[in-house]
Parts: C-alpha cells; sequence; structure tokens
C-alpha cells in the first residue's frame, strides 16, 4: 500500500514538473513575427509586384463582355480608327487565366507604355509599317503571330475577330520558363493615400469619344465607380459590373497619325508625354488637376491645384485618355455649372 502511495506520488511529481516545463517553454517561445501584406504599386490593392503583362483588349459592342478585365490594376482607354475605343489591360499583382478578346496595336501604345519598362506585351497584330516599330521598342513583343495556338486560341461561342483569347498565366509560365526579363510593377507615378481636402460631391460622369462612349456612377455602398459603355452596364465575363475605385480622366491632344487601317481610316495618336489637365475621380468626389510626363520613360504624375499630389484609393484605376471634356452630375446641392470643379 505504501509503495503504491510512493510510486502515485512519484508520477504526481514528473506529471506536474513536465506541465511546468512545457509551461515554461510556451512562455520564453518567441512570438511569431507579422505577417506582411503586400500591396501592388500601381494600383495600391493587396497583391504581389510580379512581372507587368500588357493586353490589348477591343472594346466595341460585341467583344462584350470581356475576358480577365476585372484582374487588370491598371486599364486604358485609347481613341482608335472611327472614334472608337480599345483598352490596354496591365496586369502585375493577379495574372489571369484567359484575358480578351486581343486586337491589334496601336501607335499609341509605344510611348504609353514606355512607363511601365521592359512589359510583356500581346496583342494580336498591326499595321505593317508598325511592326518595326514595336520590334524596336523597350517591350516584349508577344503578338499572336509568333506565338502558337496553345498562347492565343479562339473562342468558338465568339465571331471574329472578337474570339481571340490570350492564355495568360501558361504564357508567363513559360516565359518564366526561358528566364525572360520583365519589368516588374513599380509606380506609375502616382501614389495612394487619404483623398485631399475638397473635391467636389459627384454622382456620375460621362465621357464621350466620337463613336463612344462610358458613364460611371458612384457607388458607396462598393466604394468605387460602376462602369457602363454605352450606355449599356459593362459586365466581366463573371457578370460582376466593371468598375475602379479609383477613375483618372486625362486630357491629352489626340491628332492623326501617319497609320491606318486596311479601310483607310486614320490611326489617330494620343499624346500621354508632356503635360495637361484633368481630373482625378475617387470617394464620390472628383478632384482638378495637372498631370505631368516629361519623357516616354518618365512617370505620369498628378497634382492639385495648390501644387500638392492627388493621392489614388487603394484598388483598380482606370484613365480615359480624352481631348473631350466630360460630363459631370453633381448632387443637388453642390450641383455646379462648371466642368472644372
Amino acid at each position: 500500500m505504501m509503495r503504491s502511495r510512493k510510486l502515485t506520488l512519484v508520477v504526481t511529481l514528473i506529471a506536474a514538473l513536465a506541465v511546468s516545463g512545457c509551461s515554461s517553454v510556451t512562455k520564453n517561445k518567441p512570438a511569431a513575427a507579422p505577417k506582411i501584406i503586400e500591396h501592388n504599386l500601381m494600383s495600391g490593392r493587396i497583391g504581389g509586384n510580379g512581372p507587368i503583362l500588357v493586353t490589348k483588349i477591343d472594346d466595341t459592342a460585341p467583344a462584350h463582355p470581356q475576358i480577365g478585365l476585372d484582374s487588370a490594376d491598371v486599364v486604358y482607354i485609347e481613341q482608335v480608327e472611327g472614334g472608337l475605343t480599345r483598352l490596354a489591360a496591365i496586369f502585375s499583382s493577379v495574372i489571369p487565366e484567359l484575358v480578351g478578346p486581343v486586337r491589334s496595336a496601336r501607335i499609341s501604345d509605344i510611348d504609353l507604355l514606355a512607363q511601365y519598362g521592359h512589359v510583356a506585351f500581346t496583342y494580336s497584330g498591326a499595321q505593317s509599317k508598325m511592326l518595326p516599330v514595336i520590334s524596336a521598342a523597350d517591350l516584349i513583343d508577344l503578338g499572336a503571330e509568333r506565338q502558337s495556338r496553345e498562347i492565343y486560341s479562339r473562342d468558338l461561342t465568339r465571331n471574329a475577330p472578337v474570339n481571340l483569347i490570350l492564355h495568360a498565366t501558361l504564357l508567363m509560365q513559360n516565359l518564366a520558363k526561358q528566364g525572360a526579363t520583365i519589368a516588374v510593377s513599380k509606380s506609375p507615378g502616382w501614389s495612394f493615400g487619404e483623398a485631399p481636402k475638397g473635391g467636389a460631391a459627384l454622382t456620375s460622369v460621362k465621357l464621350k469619344w466620337p463613336a463612344n462612349t462610358y458613364s460611371a456612377t458612384w457607388s458607396a455602398a462598393e466604394s468605387r465607380w460602376l462602369l457602363l459603355h454605352s450606355d449599356t452596364p459593362d459586365l466581366a465575363d463573371d457578370g460582376k459590373q466593371l468598375g475602379p475605385t479609383t477613375l483618372v480622366i486625362q486630357m491629352v491632344s489626340i491628332t492623326d497619325s501617319i497609320y491606318h487601317d486596311k479601310a483607310g481610316g486614320v490611326t489617330p495618336f494620343s499624346a500621354t508625354v508632356g503635360s495637361g489637365s484633368g481630373w482625378i475621380l475617387r470617394d464620390g468626389k472628383s478632384f482638378a488637376g495637372t498631370w505631368s510626363r516629361p519623357t516616354a520613360a518618365s512617370p505620369t504624375t498628378w497634382s492639385g491645384t495648390d501644387g500638392l499630389p492627388i493621392a489614388f484609393a487603394p484598388g483598380q484605376v482606370w484613365v480615359a485618355l480624352t481631348d473631350t471634356v466630360p460630363v459631370f452630375t453633381r448632387p443637388i446641392a453642390s450641383a455646379s455649372p462648371s466642368p472644372t470643379k
């Protein structure tokens, strides 16, 4: 009986020491390092700063809904022949599996993309006079005519010429295996943070090109500008309405270039190097400002009327390149006849 009690006491002491030891180890264990959350430098949203992929996307009505566009960090709206528009979508934080419909490059792309560095440039072709210009530019020329059907395929549910789809993830994986040097995400000149003081309350805006329109309506519930293309909700291929948190209206000079399409339409050139005026739309307000980009390799910076930088709201950025003053709709209490306020 005594032996049994001694044995029980020994076991109890051992257990107590073991618990004490574990407690001591737990107390002395170093705290886990805080998880670092990375934000993309081009959009400010959560995501990596990986290699930059640029894709030219058709923007006519038959091309909608467009594929993969909601994953882009930055989207540019450019004027093309006949007064229509075409998109240049820039991806870095996320490379979607598919992007499209892919269409041809234009001369405005060369200067526009120079500020991003040696990007992977995907498109469906270009005018013969322009091909040498693309080859000489500081980018990786990944036109469809030089790639396999595994990279560019046809969507049989769509009609040509708006059925060419880029297998973006596969392309970027192949480039990585080949050891290709691709520019990674960097600031295009803007930064992200709190909105500047002031600004004019805004419910919607309408942007016009000779043969197309875009509208953007502020959604306080979603904290972004919901887009309409030609007065129709602009939907992604998953059915969700497209819309950036920051919409940039960049007033540029649009002039005829030396290039033209097969039908004889003159290709317009949008000048994105230099300086000009415009508006930054964020948080349900518009902020008048000026943009500056001294050289093609320089970033595009934005300053308010006070000369201070205008911070963008974190999230997808759309930049409308236009030479037509937009039409703003203000709340009744703050309605103003002037588009510059």
